[in-house]
């Protein structure tokens, strides 16, 4: 097993990374991809640049340990910066890309950072558009000068003066460097990460040197990495799981980080690199899924057959613990070549649950999948499946050093997960109430999950504890399980289970509209718009079939008797979503209540007359009738 002990409880971000230029100077370690050609940044390079931007922030005396909040896509800038910023006694606060402006005001407003490092014009915009109402961001650096010439705000400057600058201090004065790592202390606070959020705003936990380090070796021994290693990073930076990878396993392991051209075209990158080790959220693994499926249904007869036969064979080991070599050859070799999965050795998704039926697709592809949990408070992940321990209903067991407890269990074990460790955060940034009553007297995470440990030692996440549904004839059932189920179909992006204190389950489900849009398409069915997409009776047969195959599956009290096709997508700029891709439950359940009091009425369709407003400052009138479509269930059979 690869050996992590250089790393020790002394070490901050900046001293392990001028620890790994000096032992490995040309050793790649981060790649991007820029104008259609990799680049490579050696340790020794990736030191010189964040020495850089650090010498010159220290100057720049911001005052006592500020937080700086750093917004944009994945690239090595952001790392960059973020360790630039722990070198010169501050805090990085990343921000998701994609936020809206009020959400940002709040962050910054509840950090009250000086200093903002931004991608481009698209996120200087952002910061310019809020004028007066943040008066202590006194600088705001940017990497893409493209655009920028326009501005004349005093506030505004490249990172390349940034380091310009340094580098010109660290030339007259080549011990500037060296003092700032000795200055380095691994309990200050070096991450500000933002919490999920899922009710409220989100929370700020505070994260040290030594817990972001030591962690990492922690989870690294149950998954070990080295420098052959590659990993493409395509997750949101701000979220602490793409943290701990893009920050804490590159400086410890020096496993290689990549970064995808943009967005858009992450899974062609991935191919490129074929990365070894893959973290992906459920959304992702479950749209690749869908994907795969679709291509499928367009493919011809021949294809079509072989997959059926390979994915028969495939599941079918898989429930066995084995593999298929029929299936391997016939099916599978080409898939996962195809998907830039060949040479994984590891793959993980966590952030939320993944439905066993997607699980078991890609294990039976050979992809080498294993279920994590864990939360921001805890430095993300702190469970996780063996190699050869693999079940698909559980998301593991707890690494070495975690304390994990289940919290006023009923009698069949499920209740609270509660969760400590030696490498946790310090609690929430200038909010001692949170962290009272998020952690218990003993020190422990009270997850607001519920869960219970099976009989081989795996812990079981059910849902949130305060989404355990029960239904006014007193079934119990978790919405979360029945939304993975119907989203391992091809044409389910997203649904919503409801049926708390109601008769019976009913459900919001939108469409999965890449795949029927194509489908639309060829089969010559018109349609204008996403709205209007989901009017369409074959469609809406389509997705009924689906949902009788997932009822199928459930016991009768957990069936789904109705549901409509909600008129747009969830959306986090809503409110519906968080930034990770969780359901607001609240929010959806009091943003959509006429639908849903329809869906419990004898009504046969719910009228809409609603106005969707974009990020972009357009927005879009909605006039349709959603069909209130029932399905047969057994007192109909019985009839």
């Amino acid at each position: 097993m690869t050996s992590y002990d250089h790393i020790t409880p002394q070490f901050t971000t900046h001293a392990l990374l001028e620890y790994n230029a000096e032992h490995f100077p040309l050793d790649i370690a981060l790649r991007e991809k820029n104008l259609g050609i990799w680049q490579a940044t050696t340790w020794s390079e990736y030191r010189d640049n964040v020495a850089a931007i650090a010498l010159a922030l220290k100057q720049m005396d911001l005052g006592a340990h500020p937080a700086a909040a750093i917004i944009g896509d994945n690239r090595p800038e952001w790392l960059f910066a973020a360790i630039a910023v722990h070198a010169s006694g501050g805090m990085s606060l990343g921000i998701y890309r994609d936020v809206l402006e009020e959400e940002l005001f709040y962050l910054l407003d509840y950090a009250k950072s000086p200093i903002v490092f931004c991608e481009d014009e698209e996120q200087v915009d952002k910061f310019l558009n809020l004028e007066g109402r943040i008066p202590w961001v006194k600088h705001i650096f940017y990497d893409d000068p493209r655009g920028m010439r326009k501005y004349d705000d005093p506030r505004l400057r490249p990172l390349s003066d940034l380091l310009s600058r340094g580098r010109q201090i660290h030339a007259e004065n080549p011990n500037a460097w060296p003092e700032l790592i000795k200055e380095g202390d691994a309990e200050r606070t070096a991450v500000l990460c933002t919490t999920s959020g899922t009710t409220l705003q989100p929370k700020l936990s505070m994260i040290n040197h030594r817990a972001l380090l030591l962690h990492s070796v922690s989870y690294l021994n149950n998954d070990p990495k080295d420098s052959d290693d590659e990993y493409v990073s395509s997750l949101p930076l701000p979220w602490i799981m793409e943290q701990m990878y893009g920050i804490g396993w590159n400086l410890v392991s020096r496993m290689k980080v990549n970064f995808v051209e943009e967005p858009e075209v992450t899974m062609h990158d991935l191919r490129e690199i074929g990365p070894t080790f893959a973290l992906f959220a459920p959304r992702v693994w479950e749209q690749l899924a869908g994907d795969v499926r679709a291509r499928i249904m367009d493919s011809s007869w021949l294809k079509r057959k072989l997959y059926d036969i390979g994915m028969k064979l495939g599941l079918e080991a898989v429930e066995k613990g084995k593999r298929s070599l029929v299936a391997e050859y016939l099916l599978f070799r080409a898939l996962r070549d195809r998907l830039g999965l060949s040479h994984m050795r590891s793959a993980a998704t966590g952030g939320a649950a993944l439905g066993p039926d997607t699980f078991k697709f890609f294990l039976a592809m050979g992809v080498p999948m294993r279920q994590l949990y864990g939360q921001t408070e805890l430095l993300g992940a702190y469970t996780l499946h063996r190699p050869d321990d693999v079940d698909f209903d559980s998301v593991g067991v707890p690494f070495e050093g975690v304390e994990l407890n289940i919290r006023n269990p009923d009698r069949d074990g499920l209740g609270e997960i509660v969760t400590r460790h030696p490498n946790m955060m310090q609690g929430y940034y200038k909010d001692p109430e949170a962290t009272a009553e998020n952690l218990d007297s003993e020190g422990r995470l009270l997850s607001g999950d519920a869960g219970y440990i099976n009989e081989a030692g795996h812990l079981v996440v059910i849902d949130r504890v305060k989404d355990l549904a029960t239904t006014s004839n007193r079934h119990r059932f978790s919405p979360q399980f029945i939304e993975n189920k119907l989203k391992f179909s091809p044409y389910v992006a997203e649904a919503v289970i409801l049926g708390h204190e109601r008769p019976f389950l009913a459900a919001m489900i939108c469409i999965r509209f890449t795949v029927l849009s194509k489908w639309a398409e060829k089969n010559r069915i018109s349609f204008t718009t996403y709205s209007d997409l989901c009017t369409k009776p074959e469609i809406q047969d389509m997705v009924k079939k689906e949902v009788a195959i997932v009822n199928a599956t459930l016991p009768e009290h957990q069936r789904i008797n109705r549901f409509i096709l909600l008129y747009k997508e969830l959306d986090a700029d809503d409110g519906e979503l968080t930034r990770t891709k969780k359901v607001r439950r609240k929010t959806i359940a009091e943003k959509y209540a006429d639908i849903i009091n329809c869906l419990y009425s004898d009504a046969e369709a719910v009228d809409i007359d609603t106005t969707i407003h974009f990020q972009d400052g357009t927005s879009q009138r909605i006039v349709t009738l959603l069909k209130i479509i029932r399905m047969e269930t057994a007192r109909d059979k019985a009839a």
